[in-house]
């Protein structure tokens, strides 16, 4: 059999795999995912290498679909191959040492005996005060931070669980859906997320079909919140409060252009998903969503709301309020009432950062009242 051959037999495996994946029939897409690998292989041995594109698109598929049938060394055999051939083109050579980096990762999680849930994202930033391989730690922290926050309220939305509006995520939710972060290829400057499957997945018997789910859910909600906030993230997440939460911490994710000018999502080929690009004009869509949202309740119209730049310096929740430093020639603290439908995960991470606060002044007097808050760095 020539190599069109072997590869078109391999494409069509690959292509049924995909379908037993996204069904749930792990195992079945595992043996067909093998039977494409070994296609490819005999597609490989077969090909002119004199063919230099056709030999680097061989040879990564033929890695990727072993690393997808979970046989790791048969995977690494075939990225040491490639490596050593001096006709494999630059781009090839790139996509192999990136995925080789993702066989140590997951022959280490083997011997660890650590299992995750299905799909990874890779997370970049760039633009701005970021350079090859670096970005200021505070960032860093912060996005990550926030990515976390992110992937902890799809958990609880999949797990059906009642909105939470204070507090943390509960103690076994923590403790059995882990956030992981993982060393990337240097980029810009990029890591990756994958959440850890329960030990105890006797505690949510519920929630097996929706596991799985997780990562390729929370990278439906960004595209959603960041594309169409107003028809598709309504699809996705029919409850309001979870939606507006999603919107509201979607756009802290998304730069200003003031530190980093871009954030690329990429989901790992197993999930079937297209990246989801962040830019400052995906923050106007999602802020124009929430104001849509706000002027719809009654009276809300007949207030104009004006925004306060400014350092987020204290907050009482429970108390309803919160203290913004103003920026400026004459520096000066306001507080903001009615603060009380701030939410912890949004409002938390702010103190001590500078944010926008839209807010609305009352007919009479000049207190002001809260309506929204995002970061402004």
């Amino acid at each position: 059999m020539s190599w069109a051959d072997h590869h078109a037999r391999s494409e069509e495996f690959a292509s049924i795999a995909e379908v037993a994946y996204h069904q749930h029939e792990v195992g079945r897409s595992v043996e067909l995912y093998k039977s494409a690998a070994e296609q490819e292989t005999l597609a490989l041995v077969e090909l002119d290498q004199n063919k230099a594109r056709t030999l680097g698109i061989t040879t990564v598929s033929a890695a990727s679909l072993w690393y997808k049938a979970t046989d790791y060394e048969r995977a690494q055999q075939i990225v040491y191959q490639g490596l050593a051939n001096k006709n494999l083109p630059t781009f090839a050579k790139k996509q192999l040492e990136d995925l080789l980096q993702n066989l140590w990762i997951e022959r280490d999680r083997e011997k660890a005996g650590i299992n995750f849930t299905t799909g990874e994202v890779l997370i970049s930033v760039s633009g701005g005060e970021i350079v090859r391989g670096g970005a200021p730690l505070e960032l860093i922290i912060q996005k990550v931070d926030e990515v976390g926050r992110i992937f902890y309220r799809t958990i609880e939305l999949l797990l059906d669980r009642p909105f939470r509006k204070r507090g943390v995520p509960s103690p076994e939710i923590q403790e059995q859906f882990r956030p992981w972060l993982f060393q990337a290829p240097a980029g810009s400057y990029q890591f990756s997320v994958r959440v850890e499957k329960p030990k105890q997945m006797s505690l949510f018997p519920e929630a097996s079909p929706s596991v799985d789910r997780i990562t390729a859910t929370f990278i439906d909600i960004l595209r959603a919140s960041a594309d169409d906030p107003d028809k598709e993230l309504a699809k996705i997440v029919p409850n309001k409060e979870y939606r507006d939460i999603f919107l509201k911490l979607t756009r802290n994710l998304a730069p200003t252009g003031k530190v980093f000018g871009r954030m690329e999502i990429k989901p790992s080929s197993d999930m079937g998903r297209q990246r989801v690009v962040l830019m400052p004009a995906s923050r106007e869509v999602m802020s124009h969503a929430l104001k849509t949202t706000r002027q719809s309740l009654p009276g809300a119209k007949d207030r104009e709301e004006i925004q306060i730049s400014g350092t987020l310096r204290g907050l009482q929740l429970d108390k309803d309020w919160l203290d913004i430093d103003t920026l400026g020639e004459e520096p000066k603290t306001i507080r903001v009432y009615n603060a009380r439908e701030a939410i912890d995960d949004v409002v938390g991470p702010m103190v001590n950062h500078k944010v926008i606060v839209s807010v609305i002044k009352k007919t009479s007097g000049k207190r002001l009242e809260f309506r929204d808050i995002q970061t402004d760095e």
